[in-house]
C-alpha cells in the first residue's frame, strides 16, 4: 500500500562523519567501464560503509534515473534502508543544475528518509574506502576472463563478504558484522504532506503555480509536493522535506534557490 509520508520525516543532508553502525551509511557509484566478452560493462556498486559489505555489485544496461532505481529497490526489499547514502556529484546521483543538486534519483532517496551525503566536486578521496572497493574490483575481477558476467559479480562479492576478514573488523568478515536495517522498504510513497503549511505539486515542467503565478523550481521535484512557509511580506520558504530549497519572492515573482557553501553546507526546515 503506497503511504502518504510527513514531510518532517524525509531526509536532509549531511557532511561527513564515519558510520558507528551498520547501515548509518550506504555508499554507491559506478566502478568505471571496461569491455569484457559481453560488451561495455559499468557496474554499479552499492556498499555498508561500518561493515564493509558489498550489498550489490551489478552491471547495469545504462546509468539512467529509471535503470539505477529500479536496482536500488531491489537492494532496499533485501537489505531494507540506510540513515543515508553517500554519492559523488555526477548523474544520477546529484544534478548541478538544480537546488543543492537535488537529482531525480537523490529526490527519491530524500522521500523516502534517507539523508544524503556529498564528497567534494573532484575529490574521489572523499569517498575513499568506496574507491579502494573498486581498485580490487579492477584488480581482481576486470581482467580475468570471465564469461558469465552477473555469476562471476556474485561470486566476488560473495567471497569478499564471507571469506575475507578485513583488519579493521577484528579479522571479522564483512557478513559477520553486517545485519539488515531495522527501517524496512515499504515502496514510494505517494506524497509528501506538509502540516501547518501550504504546499504545491511540482508539474511535469518543474513549475509550481502560486498565487496565481509560475515558479521554476527543477524538474528534479516533478511529481512530488514541495511546501511553502511564510518568512516575510511576500516572501516564502521553498522545503522539499526538511530541505529548504530556496525562496519565492512575489514582489519579484522569482524562486531564489540555496547556494550552499559546500556540498553539505545547506539550512534545514525547522
Amino acid at each position: 500500500k503506497r503511504r502518504i509520508r510527513p514531510a518532517a520525516e524525509t531526509g536532509r543532508l549531511h557532511s561527513g562523519a564515519k558510520a558507528q553502525a551498520p547501515n548509518e551509511i550506504w555508499t554507491i557509484d559506478f566502478k568505471g567501464w571496461w569491455h569484457d566478452a559481453n560488451g561495455r560493462c559499468d557496474p554499479l556498486t552499492i556498499r555498508d560503509e561500518f561493515s564493509r559489505q558489498v550489498l550489490e555489485l551489478r552491471a547495469l544496461e545504462n546509468a539512467k534515473t529509471e535503470t539505477v532505481r529500479a536496482a536500488m529497490e531491489e537492494v532496499f526489499k533485501q537489505h531494507g534502508l540506510p540513515g543515508r547514502i553517500r554519492s559523488d556529484n555526477g548523474v544520477p546521483f546529484a544534478s548541478t543544475s538544480a537546488p543543492l543538486g537535488l537529482s531525480r534519483l537523490s529526490a527519491w532517496w530524500l522521500a523516502l528518509g534517507i539523508d544524503l551525503e556529498r564528497g567534494r566536486p573532484g575529490c574521489p578521496q572523499d569517498n575513499g574506502a568506496h574507491e579502494r572497493l573498486h581498485l580490487d574490483i579492477s584488480r581482481q575481477l576486470e581482467r580475468t576472463g570471465y564469461t558469465e558476467r552477473q555469476a562471476a559479480f556474485d561470486l566476488w562479492r560473495k567471497e569478499f563478504n564471507e571469506e575475507r576478514p578485513h583488519e579493521a573488523l577484528g579479522m571479522r568478515f564483512p557478513s559477520e558484522v553486517y545485519r539488515d536495517s531495522e527501517r524496512k522498504y515499504e515502496g514510494t510513497p505517494e506524497k509528501l504532506v506538509y502540516p501547518g503549511i501550504e504546499s504545491r505539486r511540482v508539474k511535469a515542467n518543474g513549475s509550481i503555480d502560486f498565487r496565481g503565478r509560475w515558479y521554476f523550481l527543477s524538474t528534479a521535484l516533478a511529481g512530488w509536493d514541495v511546501g511553502l512557509a511564510p518568512v516575510g511580506s511576500e516572501r516564502w520558504e521553498v522545503r522539499f522535506g526538511r530541505l529548504v530549497l530556496g525562496h519565492l519572492e512575489e514582489a519579484t515573482e522569482a524562486f531564489l534557490p540555496i547556494v550552499p557553501v559546500s556540498p553539505a553546507g545547506v539550512s534545514e526546515a525547522a
